[in-house]
Parts: C-alpha cells; structure tokens; sequence
C-alpha cells in the first residue's frame, strides 16, 4: 500500500491545502507542522500560479500574495525538502501543467522525489493526456491523483479502475471556493467509484465547516478543506498559525 493510500486507512482522512509562500515561506513551514499537529492525515501544498483557472478568488489573491512576495517553484522544493523528516504524513503539490512544464517535466519530477513528496495534483491535465505525466510520475515514486467532477460522467468508471493513491471528487461546478450548501453530486459520483473501484475518495471544492466535512464522510472517505484555511491566512498574515490549528482540530475532530 503506498504511503498515501495509507492516510485513508485509519478512519476518515482530513487533507487540509495550503498555498507556499503564502504570506511567506516560514509561515508556510509552521502551518504544516501545526496542520500535522491537528490530525491532518495528509497536506496539499498549492504552488502559486499566476493563471490559476480552477481557483476561486481566494485562492487565487493568495497566489498572487505568494508570487509578489518572490515565492518561487524551487523555493517550494526547498523548503519541502528541508521539513521532509519532520512531516510525516504524506505532502502532495497541486499545480497546473503549464508551472511543470516550463520547468521541465523530468527536472521538476526529480526535484519532487527529492524533495521526498509523495504525489501531484494538476487539475487541468485532462484524464485523456494524463500519460505525459503518468508514467514520468511512476518513475520517480510519486502518484499522480486523478480528478472527477459532476461533469465526468460515464468517464467515472474508466478513472476508477485506472487510478492509484485516491480520487480528488470535486463537490460541485465552479472554481474553489466556500459554499453554503453542497449538493450530493459527490454522493451520486462515489455510488459510481464503488461499483468498480475500492480506490479511496477524498471530497473538495467547498468544505469549510467541521459540519459539512462530517456530512461527507458519512459517504466519502475523507475531505479536502482548502480556501477555509486560505482565506484565514489572508486575514492573519503572519499570525494564521494558531487560527488554521484550530479550525483543522475542530474540523479532524468530527471525522
């Protein structure tokens, strides 16, 4: 079992996300141990990006924080590597194709495996062009998570047979963001997964309340909190820390 499939075996997982360098670097590095602290079983790390299409505003004004500050792809790589002993749950980066890319795929996947990060997300690579980062990815011990919308239809099935570490279920249409009321979308596309894969499924896109992360995992197999935490940061710059603790506790609490 790989180290990120392990994070959904001890009950419901909590995967808190964070954008690096947001507000700066070593903030960054204390929200993740403080995120570890709380009982996240594993920890997203957004790299900031100056086109973030699948962002709602939140996230993406704390992109733009991260980039403005001179927070940069290798500075992420550093940083990670420098926690890595110390994190011991799995940490993915979520990305867009285009930051890989230009980066070059093999430079950037060798940096990750030796910063020591355990998977990608990059939510707009479609499912159809996944192999120029599939194998790659194998290469270097790392999982390339796969993503299923309401939009994905009878591809579902397909997806679930053919994906590992587990599913990103994007809740509802629309960019990131918090939401007031969820729809069972997410409900209706795990039916789908269970019926051909036991991959475990993770919902995100709109969780940011310990109550509606305790509605999900009522179906899912763990929740994705992200513009909750980010739009804490961005109220309390430097002194998020102890707010995003707490948020993340009362949040793993209920799972």
């Amino acid at each position: 079992m790989s180290k990120i499939a392990q994070a959904f075996s001890d009950g419901k997982a909590f995967i808190p996300f964070v954008t690096g360098g947001d507000p700066d670097i070593e903030t960054t590095v204390n929200l993740l141990f403080a995120l570890q602290d709380a009982g996240a079983n594993a920890i997203e790390i957004g790299i900031p990006f100056s086109d973030p299409v699948a962002e709602g505003p939140v996230i993406e004004a704390a992109s733009g924080r991260a980039l403005s500050n001179g927070c940069t792809v290798d500075k992420l790589f550093d940083m990670v590597g420098r926690i890595r002993e110390e994190i011991m749950v799995p940490i993915l980066f979520m990305t867009y194709y285009n930051p890989i890319f230009s980066y070059g795929t093999d430079r950037f996947l060798a940096r990750c495996a030796q910063a020591g990060l355990d998977g990608l997300i990059v939510p707009d690579l479609p499912y159809e062009e996944r192999e120029e980062l599939y194998q790659p990815c194998r290469s270097h011990d790392l999982e390339l998570i796969s993503l299923i919308a309401p939009t994905t239809g009878e591809r579902i099935d397909e997806i679930a047979r053919n994906s590992s570490g587990f599913l990103y279920c994007v809740s509802s249409l629309g960019v990131t963001g918090m939401r007031s009321v969820i729809d069972d979308s997410a409900k209706k596309m795990i039916a789908q997964v269970r019926a051909v894969s036991d991959i475990p499924c993770a919902v995100g896109f709109g969780i940011s309340t310990p109550q509606q992360a305790k509605e999900m995992v009522k179906f899912a197999d763990g929740v994705i909190v992200g513009s909750a935490i980010v739009k804490i940061v961005a109220e309390h710059g430097k002194g998020c820390v102890k707010p995003v603790f707490q948020l993340a506790r009362s949040i793993k609490e209920v799972l």
